[in-house]
């Protein structure tokens, strides 16, 4: 037989790959159009000069820190999958002794009274 597996609740779920997919494209983007802005400023700043050299730097390496950035989970810490039914259930505990005397039964009849003539 197979062992039923409890709901997960929606708020403990992680983001769905495809809005962390999503999410992972953007930054590469990102990362990768300053990587373009620094390699056309390193071209046109003039004349050569020490600017030149840190462009230069940041177009070279900004294409490893793109890949690790975007790699980058957008959340390093492990998360359980909460079940919201483990939480309604209320603990056993030992069921009420019978007295042997019936329950107290409480009536409540209500009827309409709008005031009118046509009720008397």
């Amino acid at each position: 037989m197979k062992e039923k597996r409890p709901a997960a609740a929606v708020t403990s779920l992680p983001q769905s790959p495809q809005v962390e997919a999503d999410h992972r494209v953007r930054r590469y983007a990102l990362t990768m159009i300053i990587r373009t802005v620094c390699f056309l400023l390193m071209v046109v700043v003039q004349p050569l000069g020490w600017w030149t050299w840190a462009f230069a730097v940041a177009a070279i390496f900004l294409p490893y820190i793109a890949v690790v950035y975007a790699n980058a989970g957008s959340d390093s810490t492990p998360r359980s999958v909460e079940s919201p039914v483990a939480q309604l259930e209320a603990p056993r505990g030992s069921a009420p002794s019978p007295t042997g005397a019936e329950p107290e039964v409480i009536t409540i009849i209500e009827r309409r009274d709008d005031g009118g003539a046509d009720d008397r």
